[in-house]
């Protein structure tokens, strides 16, 4: 049989065997990466998309025979260190995924890379405080010391000690803590609205708050809500949350995973039985329930009923419109609008499902859309740590540059924490100022809703 050259087919993901005998063999797990790397060195398509790779293809041109069985397995961590697992290596660019005979998972490679450093302690308690969301996250709420902790952070000695302690750049910016927390300061909604299903949305709405948006930028959430609210969809705040993982999975630490998804699944997997459907306003936070966890626990009944309930919001509110129930009374006109898609948007297979919705409102006022498919750098933690926020920056200068054309009024992401790194790469690279705004907050500006609460 003839081996064919690359894909036809749409990319297939098999589960992560990350409780099996083999997954920590780091023998194996070499030999592996060192089948996979080789691929990769003679492909180099993904050159462009994160430093891993050109790190790879430096150590292997660096060799004697520019082979890659001439890299130590030692380098193999500079490859390893530098990848965010924003999966598109795996969506966008690699023609050797499964089903492909090569079979090759680059991403989920060094999430095992990742987990066996993990195991032997070799990441840093700094590192570990990082991905601890709803640790830190507990000062937020709190009258005086959330301000407090909220200026120290402003200042150069305090974030030079960040630096020393913690690993955090001097220069990456850093959000900031709520003085009143989502959960806690969330309207309720009207009860006396009809559950009104359709046949691509149900009629009701479970809001996963996540901590970014329960900490840190809960003015966010409160604008969800209002969207929720003038449509007539009854919503409630899932009972009880914890963090969805993510932060832990980048850092290898899948034990971790394991406890928050024993926390999430099964107050989740209730209200996916009980048809609602379930809303994360961070991409990073929805493809946990709708990837990541699936492929770690792929024999979890309730894993998999919260995975089919799981939706991106604009997801929701598009499909919504499909089914002739969004209301479309535009008032406030948007102008021009820069709006990036961030990775772990693009990578739920679900399409461009807000410029969709900024579109629909370019129906009825003005909307001039400037969309950036491209990584901003930012990646979780990846874009504060000190070793590699230059890199974040340098990786998101081309969107930079490209949200700043046209000299647009709004910059806005979906993912709050992109929308932060390309402010200020726009503001470092001295480009043209413009006011920054999450998509939800962009909708509820346009059906005249008002200002969130902060």
């Amino acid at each position: 049989m003839t081996l064919r050259e690359g894909n036809l087919e749409a990319p297939t993901r098999h589960p992560i065997d990350w409780q099996g005998a083999d997954y920590y063999d780091e023998a194996k797990t070499f030999a592996e990466m060192e089948r996979v790397f080789d691929i990769c060195h003679g492909c180099r398509r993904c050159v462009s998309l994160c430093q891993s790779f050109p790190n790879l293809f430096d150590l292997v041109d660096a060799t004697a025979d520019g082979e890659v069985h001439g890299v130590d397995k030692k380098d193999y961590a500079k490859v390893v260190d530098q990848c965010y697992l924003c999966d598109l290596c795996y969506m966008t660019k690699c023609p050797y995924v499964p089903p492909h005979p090569w079979q090759v998972d680059f991403p989920h490679l060094m999430l095992r890379a990742k987990a066996i450093k993990y195991r032997k302690g070799e990441v840093g308690s700094g590192e570990k405080l990082l991905a601890a969301t709803d640790v830190h996250g507990q000062f937020a709420g709190i009258p005086i010391v959330t301000q407090v902790v909220n200026a120290a952070n402003r200042t150069r000695p305090v974030r030079k000690l960040l630096d020393a302690t913690l690993g955090v750049h001097p220069d990456a910016w850093l959000p900031a803590l709520a003085t009143k927390r989502f959960r806690s300061a969330a309207a309720k909604s009207n009860g006396h609205a009809k559950v009104v299903d359709g046949e691509r949305s149900p009629g009701k709405v479970a809001v996963f708050s996540t901590c970014f948006i329960n900490y840190n930028e809960p003015g966010i959430g409160h604008d969800l809500l209002r969207l929720l609210e003038h449509n007539a969809i009854p919503y409630e705040i899932v009972e009880k949350e914890s963090c969805c993982g993510m932060p832990k999975l980048e850092l290898g630490d899948l034990e971790g995973v394991a406890r928050h998804k024993e926390a999430n699944i099964p107050v989740l997997a209730r209200y996916a039985r009980e048809g609602w459907a379930i809303v994360s306003a961070v991409p990073s936070c929805t493809l946990m329930f709708k990837q990541e966890l699936p492929l770690m626990f792929p024999g979890d009944a309730d894993v998999m009923a919260v995975q089919e309930a799981m939706f991106d919001p604009f997801e929701y509110l598009v499909a919504r419109h499909r089914d002739g129930l969004l209301k479309t009374d535009f008032k406030t006109p948007l102008g021009k609008v820069s709006y990036h898609i961030p990775c772990h948007g693009r990578v739920q297979k679900i399409g461009r499902k807000t410029e969709e919705m900024f579109k629909l409102i370019g129906k009825t006022v003005s909307v001039e859309l400037n969309t950036v498919e491209r990584c901003s750098g930012h990646a979780g933690t990846y874009g504060v740590k000190t070793p590699t926020h230059p890199v974040a920056m340098k990786i998101g200068t081309p969107v930079f540059k490209s949200m700043a054309n046209g000299q647009p009024a709004f910059i806005s992401s979906d993912c709050p924490m992109a929308g932060h790194h390309i402010a200020q790469g726009m503001d470092v690279n001295k480009l043209p100022a413009a006011e920054l705004r999450h998509p939800l907050s962009l909708v509820a500006l346009a059906y005249g809703l008002g200002e969130a609460k902060p």
